[in-house]
């Protein structure tokens, strides 16, 4: 079996989805794609998000929940601006396998294993770890800083 030679455009998608979906995660949370109960609206509040973080993380006191929702938005928003852009782009593709992979084991433990696998958090972790060890990131900023880098040493 012959590899793929040309690896700019799926590591460019990989990179772009993952960002989209944290970034679409946080936007629906904090209200910004509408409200609770619309059509396309998971959580549609903070009030909701933070229920649902209370539910997936059962096996925590509950006075404890608010601040790992704020934790997980903050990573979520962050990763997801560093992805899309391509600035530290193998340190936020690790951060998004290792926060993901930590919300696949709250999934699994809170509501078994099904949940995790039927919403492919595990497959999200996995491809973020995938993109982390990539060889390079064409169209970023890493690249461009890259570029520069080199130019200056000549």
């Amino acid at each position: 079996m012959q590899s793929v030679k040309n690896y700019v455009a799926p590591v460019l998608m990989l990179r772009v989805t993952l960002a989209l979906g944290y970034l679409w995660e946080v936007a629906d949370r904090l209200g910004f794609l509408g409200a609770h109960g619309q059509p396309h609206v998971g959580w549609g509040d903070w009030a909701h998000f933070t229920e649902y973080t209370r539910q997936t993380l059962a096996f925590i006191p509950a006075a404890r929940v608010p601040v790992f929702a704020v934790m997980a938005t903050i990573a979520e928003a962050v990763f997801g601006i560093l992805l899309l852009i391509g600035l530290f782009t193998r340190m936020a593709a690790v951060g998004s396998g290792v926060l993901s992979f930590l919300f696949a084991l709250a999934m699994a433990i809170s509501f078994g294993i099904e949940s995790p696998i039927g919403y492919s958090v595990f497959t999200v972790s996995a491809a973020s770890f995938l993109l982390a060890i990539q060889p390079g990131f064409k169209w970023s900023i890493d690249s461009l800083l890259q570029k520069s880098q080199q130019n200056e040493k000549h």
